[in-house]
């Protein structure tokens, strides 16, 4: 499956939604695992700005790779992001998109929220 990486070097990226299990089958409740690590895979909702443009991606990143408290407004950092295109048959149509996965989602204000030494 093709995989494009996503170089955020120039963006703003900041959470919209906190994390959240992915569900992996809708109908059971059954949430999404890593296939190589067994890990709790987590969406995170970013608003990610570059280039004068403002999207919201849903990023799927393994729980273990969620760094710092993420709430909303939480700048962040989004390790290994990678984008990748996806194409299914629903009966009578297809439907297609792109989907993100990332590494690790790293809050920047851990070092912020801390009152500085005089």
């Amino acid at each position: 499956m093709r995989q494009i990486p996503v170089d955020t070097s120039a963006a703003t990226v900041m959470v919209a939604k906190p994390p959240q299990p992915k569900v992996k089958d809708r109908r059971s409740g059954e949430i999404a695992t890593d296939t190589e690590t067994g890990a709790t895979l987590m969406t995170v909702e970013v608003m990610f700005s570059a280039n004068d443009e403002v999207e919201i991606l849903a990023v799927t990143v393994p729980e273990p790779g969620i760094t710092g408290e993420l709430v909303m407004g939480t700048p962040v950092a989004l390790t290994g992001l990678i984008a990748r295109p996806w194409e299914n048959d629903f009966g009578n149509g297809k439907r297609h998109g792109i989907s993100f996965r990332a590494v690790a989602v790293t809050s920047l204000a851990a070092g912020a929220s801390k009152p500085k030494a005089a």
